[in-house]
């Protein structure tokens, strides 16, 4: 960092990785306090703060680094939706969720990502079948793991079992160890 003083963040990052795979949450946290604090408008670092935050469950320092961010860039879309799909996922800020969502959705139409989260909130705010239309849309962009646990529960929850079950089904066939699924099926005693 000190020889190439504009590379930084991105070393900061690296060490950051190392330490989610070898050290403890504290350590995470901490070395990305010394960053942001070496660097405290930096995107990249607040992102990805925040982003850690929110797998700690820690809504707090989500919020705070994410509107951070937001702040020094309005149409940061990534930014925008992480906000919006943790306040929809791990909160009952659910209208206030879908609004960050939306706006994201304006800056990235096609994103598959998006659509998901946007499917997630219609989902919890109760509008099960325009949350069925997003998850779908997403799911033919990109076949993922989380994207089909949402859609799966969605289906299920609205008396589409066989239907979610094929979904979930042509995810373990492909990865019979998806975390995302897996979860969503033990939640829902399947």
């Amino acid at each position: 960092r000190i020889q190439y003083p504009d590379q930084a963040a991105r070393f900061y990052l690296m060490e950051v990785e190392l330490l989610r795979e070898h050290g403890t949450p504290e350590q995470v946290m901490g070395l990305f306090d010394t960053a942001i604090s070496a660097m405290p408008n930096n995107n990249d670092l607040l992102y990805a703060r925040g982003l850690y935050a929110a797998t700690q469950k820690r809504v707090d320092i989500l919020e705070r680094d994410l509107l951070q961010v937001i702040a020094n860039d309005p149409k940061h879309a990534d930014a925008l939706n992480a906000l919006g799909y943790t306040l929809a996922d791990q909160t009952n800020r659910h209208q206030e969720a879908l609004d960050y969502i939306q706006r994201a959705l304006a800056l990235k139409p096609d994103s598959a990502a998006i659509l998901d989260s946007m499917g997630w909130v219609m989902f919890r705010l109760g509008r099960y079948q325009e949350a069925i239309g997003y998850l779908r849309q997403a799911f033919e962009k990109l076949p993922d793991p989380e994207i089909a646990a949402h859609l799966g529960e969605v289906l299920w929850v609205t008396g589409e079992q066989q239907q979610a079950r094929k979904v979930w089904q042509g995810i373990l066939d492909k990865s019979p160890q998806s975390e995302y699924v897996l979860e969503v099926m033990r939640r829902l005693k399947i």
